[in-house]
């Protein structure tokens, strides 16, 4: 029996255990009493801490949108990723490439395109915990126990600083009770899915509580490799702890102390042939397939391995309550992520060219290693009619990489057939390119709100911010270089919101802000170009509200934001002598100013206490001014400016988003059935800065049906019993689309992920 099998029959007889061991308990309860007449509720509030400090959602004055911890076990929501299907419109989540070992994340169109060098920044600032996470390799490692998911829309360059121009997804996760309790997760789904996760709270001792989060998911391939022993594509296996700690040695003082570690191996989406080249469809070799829709088996087997993600690191938040009116805090965080890449995601579907006994298959093979230390000290205080927050804030990181694109396969004299390289003839072959880049960071910053009358907030904020990068590019094609680059930015970043609360239920705003990404250079170059920061000047107006005795909420939000100095990327494919094809890629500034504009609304309506509706819409218009298009000049090699239009990437036009919950109390012992449906609707999309082709529109439904809080034992043990579904209707489309190629193949694209499902239990205690 292997291990894999042993795996899957404990997490079947965890089940079982939770089904059958509960019955006895259950026919044990005493009979229910008459269920009471269902008492009207409003509409849940929703605590936040994007102030730095708890507020009710609807009384801060930012365009925001929050998961819970029930909303994203609703949606099945395991990692990052899996919010890539439009569950907060604004907020758009996709691969790097075809990659899962790598995230691209956008709000309001800031979505950085190739920012998974070490020495490219990311436009919008992800957050655990409110330490700064640097880079997007990790970033689809799984989620532990989440409390709430918080996206600030717009620049928050006063209080979440760094590089946070389009915004901050905060991840916010459950601290110790020093209570002991806690649940234990088990799961089996289609495509060999197992997950389980188990969350222990210990009572406190000496004042020390401690907590406990174990987590592992498991899929197999959902698209298969014909070639045996290798790993297909869209598979994961994830899996990690973390430990934490709370101690209050006095009233007033509380120290956190958590160490985490995980671990992600997966593979990429395959990436297939949707178009052909009429030029190129004689010669195009019999056995490869295109243009049939998303493949549940690949035409072309390659050697492919998981790519392994690895991240960890530890966080100290201390925060001492001085008086009522003023807390001191201290976040001190030290975090590393590395990540081996084995990407064959193309096979014959990204060859720009077909020739007898000639190699081709792409694999696409890199290192990268990350260490960051951050520090930030915080007074968080009030008084008289003023609450203020102020800060000094400090990050350090260095991260390098090495690549190499060598090609596994070669086809036979007659391109009717192929054979496999032998693979120590390139696995440990040279280095086609390598860099390193450090960045430091310094910050202060301090942001108060003043409210002369009982309904009218005046906050005026401002960050001040000094970067400094260099790097080095010390290998090119194969070669010795020592390219460098050096840079150093600072800025002021000022923030400004006049609020006023109309009624105790309707609370209007305006908001001015600034916010910037900063510059770097590009490892994918040729010379490692460097190119400078871009910026960002925001004009926000919303409007929040509840009304019918709170049972709908509405919120609405407008923007205008002129982006100045855009960064955007030209990519191009290069077949290189050796047969290999290199990836250039150059990112420059683009001149002028580009610009978005948007409206967001947000609904929620509870009719009744059993049933919750909700609606959110994005509209985003954007332009970007065309480009200097530095790669093909220098392939012209004329001497010629060439100028090109350019696209914001992964932002829909129109994104849409609703929900639907609704609760049956039966047994009469806390028990209820729940159901949840999302659907998500995206418009079409670009994909690539440089490239004038679309992803498909979208319309992903997702499901789960739960028995829910089934008394087990008069220990009070609860069980749930779920089944879920993902892209329930199993629609497919490209989300991703290329025509890098389209003059010498055809367009290769990446489809969504078919319909998973599956069963889980749970057990609360």
């Amino acid at each position: 029996m292997t291990t894999k099998t042993i795996v899957r029959a404990s997490l079947l007889a965890g089940v079982a255990v939770c089904l059958f061991g509960s019955v006895p308990a259950m026919a044990a309860d005493a009979p229910a009493a008459p269920a009471a007449p269902e008492a009207e509720a409003p509409v849940d509030e929703i605590v936040v801490t994007a102030t730095k400090r708890e507020t009710n959602l609807q009384d801060t004055p930012i365009s925001m949108a929050v998961l819970g911890n029930e909303a994203l076990k609703e949606r099945h929501v395991q990692s990052l990723i899996d919010l890539g299907d439009g569950a907060i419109p604004s907020l758009r989540i996709s691969t790097f490439e075809a990659r899962q070992s790598a995230l691209t994340i956008g709000i309001r169109g800031i979505v950085p395109g190739d920012a998974n060098q070490p020495a490219r920044e990311q436009g919008v600032g992800v957050y655990i915990d409110g330490v700064y996470l640097g880079r997007q390799h990790g970033l689809n490692a799984s989620l532990f126990d989440v409390e709430r998911i918080e996206v600030l829309k717009g620049p928050q360059g006063t209080l979440f600083g760094r590089n946070t121009e389009g915004g901050a997804l905060s991840i916010v996760t459950k601290a110790p009770t020093g209570e002991f309790g806690g649940r234990v997760t088990a799961g089996i789904g289609n495509y060999g899915q197992y997950n389980s996760q188990l969350h222990l709270d210990l009572p406190a001792i000496a004042n020390i509580a401690f907590k406990i989060d174990g987590v592992i998911q498991h899929q197999d391939p959902t698209i298969k490799n014909p070639l045996a022993g290798q790993a297909g594509w869209n598979q994961y296996h994830r899996y990690g702890g973390r430990v934490t700690a709370r101690w209050k040695p006095v009233d007033g003082l509380t120290v956190d102390l958590s160490f985490d570690k995980s671990r992600d191996e997966n593979t990429p989406f395959y990436s297939q042939l949707v178009t052909v080249n009429p030029s190129v469809l004689p010669k195009l070799p019999s056995i490869i397939d295109y243009g049939y829709g998303r493949a549940t088996s690949a035409d072309i087997g390659v050697p492919q391995q998981p790519s392994v993600d690895k991240t960890q690191g530890f966080t100290s938040t201390i925060k001492y309550k001085v008086s009522p009116a003023l807390e001191l805090r201290s976040i001190t965080a030290w975090r590393t992520v590395s990540d081996e890449q084995w990407d064959n995601s193309g096979g014959a579907h990204r060859t720009p060219v077909f020739k007898a006994n000639t190699a081709f298959s792409r694999y696409s093979l890199s290192n990268l290693d990350q260490r960051q230390f951050s520090q930030e000290l915080q007074a968080v205080g009030s008084f008289d009619k003023i609450d203020y927050v102020a800060g000094l804030y400090y990050f350090s990181e260095r991260a390098n990489d090495a690549a190499r694109t060598p090609n596994t396969n070669l086809w036979n004299s007659t391109l009717t057939g192929y054979s496999i390289i032998d693979p120590s003839t390139y696995v440990s072959a040279t280095v086609a390119r390598a860099s390193i880049a450090y960045a430091k960071s310094y910050a202060a910053y301090g942001q108060a709100t003043y409210s002369p009358i009982d309904p009218l907030h005046i906050t005026l904020g401002g960050r001040y911010t000094k970067d400094k990068k260099n790097g080095t590019l010390f290998t090119v094609n194969g070669a010795a270089t020592n390219f460098t680059f050096d840079q150093s930015n600072s800025r002021f970043d000022p923030l400004a919101i006049v609020a006023f609360d109309v009624t105790r239920d309707v609370n209007v705003y305006a908001k001015y802000s600034t916010g910037y990404r900063a510059g770097g250079a590009s490892s994918r170059s040729l010379n490692y170009r460097q190119f400078g920061p871009e910026s960002v000047k925001s004009y926000e107006v919303g409007i929040k509200s509840e009304f019918l005795d709170r049972k709908v909420r509405l919120n609405l939000a407008g923007y205008i934001m002129d982006r100045k100095d855009s960064q955007v990327d030209f990519n191009f494919f290069i077949p290189q002598p050796n047969g290999t094809i290199r990836n250039t890629l150059e990112t420059v500034n683009a001149a002028g100013i580009t610009k978005i504009r948007g409206l967001e609304a947000d609904l929620t309506v509870k009719p009744i206490n059993s049933v919750s509706l909700g609606l959110s819409y994005a509209y985003t218009y954007t332009r970007v001014p065309a480009a200097e298009n530095t790669v093909q000049e220098a392939l012209n090699g004329d001497g010629k400016p060439v100028f090109q239009d350019v696209f914001i990437v992964f932002t829909p036009k129109n994104a849409l988003s609703g929900t639907f919950d609704y609760k049956l109390p039966v047994g009469g012992a806390g028990a209820e059935v729940r159901l949840h449906l999302d659907g998500n609707y995206s418009d079409p999309m670009y994909t690539f800065d440089n490239e004038p082709v679309k992803s498909d529109k979208s319309f992903i439904v997702n499901a789960r049906l739960s028995l829910a809080d089934i008394q087990m034992s008069n220990g009070g043990q609860k069980l749930t019993v779920s089944a879920w579904a993902r892209n329930l209707f199993n629609e497919a489309h490209i989300y991703r689309r290329s025509a890098a190629n389209a003059a010498t193949l055809g367009d290769y694209a990446n489809y969504n992920a078919a319909r998973t499902y599956g069963v889980d239990a749970t057990v609360s205690f």
